[in-house]
């Protein structure tokens, strides 16, 4: 269907940060596939534990216990300090099942019309329940009506919470980004989960946090939420889980950790042999290749360059980022740079209009980030002076 406004080149194969089109030009990929490829494409050991499982066995059903699920599921408890793991096989599945949970939960303590605070400006998917949560009149347009439940706040301000949480006895959960990505590589005050958590705890709600985006290494550790020391009670993750392969995760912890019971929900192909196999092969390499403190490290230094080549250039608003997720925000929409970009063999993504997004794989080398940001500068110049 003509769903996607695709852009004019067809790759054919990939290794590291490199694609090669169907003419044998090469790209440099700042992209990742949007934070799915974190280990770069066809990293050897990925790519040895998905054929190894192909050969021996990809799907049988969720009617019977599935070893890998089991590991896979242990491994996330293990880094996560959460509790259970449900997979399905997206993040906007891992979404929507969080949401339903919250639901549940509500009705378990007998509020008729649960309602989750969501955020302006987010992005949680396109399910009708996910694109309702969403800050995103784009993703909205032309599907209502839209579903009920749902009290939207301004990011990052906790007084609009308050005054939510003061006039609205049926909020059973806030659902939140650690950062914003598809808003904008939006990155809150340093203390806002921390109040969040506390707030939540004050009203009895679940905090639920959306980490598809900045999970599995991309923030610099495997959950954003640990650069603010608190705990989530659900967390739900997708994109660099399986390293390339479509897997999501909905984690809970404590009381959400009970709520689901045998047919609440379920996914027939969530959790199956083969992308639990390259998930834990993923996590593995992620721990195995240092590469969350690599990720830290190559973050910063991407951002300190373009911040001194953009030093002086009228019409750069800000650069801002956590780990390898960074974003440019220029005074006007820039959309345009996306092509220009493809021209120059380099692959990079604008959202929210205005903001250009870096979204590199873990893999990626200094010379290789280099090269990434000193062609992304001069972009910025030329679009900028014309």
């Amino acid at each position: 269907m003509n769903t996607y406004s695709r852009l004019p080149v067809t790759f054919v194969r990939g290794e590291g940060v490199w694609l090669w089109d169907d003419r044998g030009e090469r790209y440099l990929d700042a992209l990742a596939g949007v934070a799915v490829c974190g280990l770069g494409h066809c990293h050897p050991r990925l790519t040895k534990a998905i054929c190894e499982q192909a050969g021996t066995l990809i799907h049988t059903s969720n009617l019977y216990h599935i070893e890998k699920q089991e590991r896979l599921a242990d491994y996330l408890i293990e880094l996560s300090v959460m509790d259970n793991a449900f997979f399905c096989n997206s993040g906007a599945e891992a979404n929507e099942a969080a949401i339903k949970l919250a639901r549940l939960h509500g009705h378990n303590q007998g509020i008729s019309l649960p309602t989750i605070i969501v955020m302006e400006r987010s992005f949680h998917g396109r399910t009708m329940a996910t694109l309702t949560a969403s800050g995103n009149r784009k993703v909205q347009a032309g599907f209502e009506p839209l579903l009920s439940g749902f009290v939207r706040v301004p990011y990052n301000n906790m007084d609009a919470i308050a005054q939510v949480a003061a006039n609205n006895k049926d909020v059973v959960a806030v659902l939140v980004e650690p950062f914003q990505g598809e808003g904008g590589v939006n990155i809150p005050e340093a203390h806002y989960l921390q109040e969040l958590r506390h707030l939540c705890n004050q009203n009895g709600w679940l905090l639920m946090l959306d980490e598809v985006q900045s999970g599995i290494g991309r923030s610099g550790k495997w959950f954003a939420f640990q650069h603010s020391n608190i705990m989530p009670d659900v967390v739900t993750l997708a994109k660099g889980l399986g390293g390339g392969v479509p897997i999501g995760a909905c984690l809970a912890k404590g009381t959400a950790a009970e709520v689901f019971k045998p047919g609440n929900h379920a996914s027939t192909f969530g959790g199956n042999p083969l992308v639990c196999a390259a998930a834990i092969e993923a996590l593995k390499v992620i721990a195995d290749e240092n590469l969350l403190d690599h990720a830290t490290k190559l973050g910063d230094f991407m951002r300190d360059r373009l911040k001194k080549q953009l030093a002086d250039v009228t019409g750069v608003v800000q650069v801002r980022g956590q780990g390898l997720i960074i974003g440019i925000e220029l005074s006007a929409p820039c959309g345009e740079l996306v092509k220009k970009a493809l021209e120059r063999k380099l692959l990079i993504n604008v959202t929210s209009d205005k903001v250009i997004r870096l979204l590199p794989a873990f893999v990626m080398q200094q010379d290789e980030a280099e090269q990434v940001v000193d062609i992304t500068c001069l972009l910025i110049k030329e679009f900028l002076n014309n």
